[in-house]
């Protein structure tokens, strides 16, 4: 596993190796490059770049297919708070993806199981992910799989925990009850089977998930530690998400990618790599 620790923003970092991958895999129609994301507000500063990236002829994501994480039962794509306006607000609409290529679990399915289940044959059928994003809550969740989440699951139905609720609610105004209590989402085992899983860290009510995803062991309390198991995990955290790691562990991550930790560097030399 991988650990960035940068002073700087996580989401141009987690920017820049978005579009590097993109470059490298020079996608086309028949050989798309595959992208898993995330909502929420750790995001936000990663999709920001990325679309300056696009409008500054950069990288393009016409041939690039996208799956999302996850997304609340109940809530229709025109609800603000769905993560499908979500996306399409923050990201999409700004970008030059296809909408055939766009991929987001439907909140208002009528049998939840088969919808899960279609979402499982997609990403199959086109071959895999090639890199998920995403991020973390307080309770270690990556995407809705909660704590006792099994590390073997796939996706569907799952219930959401108080803890998720009320980390939630403020984007529901700050009332719990608004929150949906039920969402669908992909499972530990199929973020696992990405080729590349890449989570953004950030701030000091997340420092303890870090500490068990970093130095505990496999916990399936902490679904986040599930990333220990993948060949390619990366991790970029915020000095504040920190504050629980060993001092020495803080200092090897620190050592060993010492010359990745200056976004403002990786962001110019990938401009200077595109002739910009």
């Amino acid at each position: 596993m991988r650990v960035i620790i940068t002073e700087k923003n996580i989401g141009d970092w987690a920017a820049v190796y978005v579009a590097k991958k993109i470059l490298d895999a020079k996608p086309t129609g028949e050989k798309p490059f595959v992208l898993g994301l995330p909502t929420g507000g750790t995001p936000l500063a990663m999709y920001k770049r990325l679309i300056q990236f696009y409008q500054d002829g950069i990288i393009s994501f016409e041939n690039v297919v996208t799956f999302n994480m996850d997304e609340y039962v109940g809530l229709s794509p025109a609800n603000d708070q769905s993560y499908h306006y979500y996306m399409y607000e923050n990201f999409f609409k700004h970008i030059d993806a296809k909408e055939e290529n766009i991929n987001i679990l439907n909140g208002l399915a009528t049998d939840y199981k088969k919808e899960c289940e279609d979402y499982e044959a997609k990403i199959k059928a086109i071959g895999g992910i090639d890199l998920f994003l995403g991020g973390i809550g307080p309770d270690g969740h990556i995407a809705f799989n909660e704590p006792g989440s099994s590390l073997s699951s796939r996706t569907r139905d799952k219930e959401l925990t108080m803890d998720t609720i009320i980390a939630n609610a403020r984007f529901f105004g700050g009332d719990i009850d608004r929150v949906p209590k039920l969402s669908l989402t992909v499972g530990v085992g199929t973020i696992l089977d990405a080729k590349e899983v890449l989570i953004m860290v950030n701030g000091h009510n997340k420092a303890r998930a870090l500490h068990h995803a970093v130095e505990q062991g496999v916990n399936h309390m902490w679904t986040i530690s599930a990333l220990q198991l993948h060949p390619k995990g990366i991790i970029v955290s915020d000095e504040a998400a920190c504050t629980e790691l060993k001092v020495g562990t803080y200092r090897y991550f620190k050592d060993i990618e010492k010359s990745n930790l200056d976004t403002d560097l990786l962001i110019e030399e990938l401009y200077k790599s595109c002739g910009k």
